[in-house]
């Protein structure tokens, strides 16, 4: 049973949740992150994440929901909060969440991804917008990719802008963070000799072929680069075919996320009429 503790002041524990919402060197410390909101917490539950804490207060009736939660929880505490102090720890504006979390984040191991034979793994290089980085994570989960694997200096996957912007499905795809292209090429030699029909495709505005030219109903990894500067030198270089989207209007590229779920959509397409 969860051990409960009641706080009544600004005291370490809640310093402690606190920082972990606003701070990204104390969660990759600690290696826990703040996560607030009905469908973020229910993935999480789903998903068998591992929940530290729930944070509450009882100065307003709790929900089913909420009751049933802490009834069935298997955290390691239960902390019981003024209503002042859950106001300030949460972001929703007019009303507190009911239940706030302190979850364990996940590894890096690129095990988490499984290999099969109609492997799609998307590939995002220093995404610098937490928006398009959860809204990706959602079109991940959404089309059934396998994995979403960030490299290279980015927006923190476990920033609460990021856990809300994906509407929860975090905790539903694997998502992995890897310094560069580098820690990624082992695991892609791996794949070419266990998947022989293996591609690398990139996206850009600069390809030759739009997107439904080329076979995605092959295992895929998908390369998408940075919202400013595209896909990079070393991801082009490794490659083996690269593909667009078509634009007509005058605005000359996509929202980052937006041109990425296309290509995830024609990917699912091309694979339906397989199936």
């Amino acid at each position: 049973m969860p051990e409960v503790k009641k706080i009544v002041n600004e005291n370490n524990d809640f310093q402690r949740v606190e920082v972990l919402k606003r701070n990204r060197e104390k969660r990759n410390k600690y290696q826990e992150f703040f996560v607030e909101g009905v469908k973020p917490i229910n993935f999480a539950l789903e998903y068998n994440w591992k929940i530290r804490s729930f944070f509450y207060t009882k100065e307003k009736p709790l929900s089913g929901w909420a009751q049933g939660i802490l009834k069935n929880s298997t955290a390691d505490f239960h902390f019981e909060l003024p209503r002042e102090l859950m106001e300030k720890l949460s972001d929703k504006e007019e009303e507190p969440s009911e239940l706030i979390a302190v979850v364990k984040m996940a590894g890096n191991d690129l095990s988490r991804v499984k290999i099969k034979k109609d492997l799609l793994v998307a590939v995002l290089d220093r995404p610098s917008s937490h928006g398009n980085l959860g809204a990706l994570i959602r079109s991940c989960e959404a089309l059934k990719a396998d994995g979403l694997i960030i490299t290279g200096h980015a927006v923190d996957l476990y920033d609460p802008k990021t856990i809300r912007a994906s509407m929860g499905t975090l905790f539903a795809v694997p998502v992995l963070r890897l310094p560069s292209h580098h820690d990624l090429m082992p695991w892609f030699q791996r794949l070419k000799a266990e998947l022989p029909a293996f591609q690398i495709i990139g996206s850009t505005a600069k390809a030759d072929r739009l997107a439904e030219e080329v076979d995605f109903t092959r295992p895929t990894a998908l390369l998408i680069g940075n919202e400013t500067f595209g896909l990079s030198n070393n991801y082009k270089e490794i490659c083996d075919g690269f593909c667009r989207i078509p634009v007509y209007g005058r605005i000359t590229s996509y929202n980052l996320a937006c041109a990425a779920s296309i290509i995830l959509y024609e990917v699912d397409r091309q694979r339906r009429k397989t199936r």
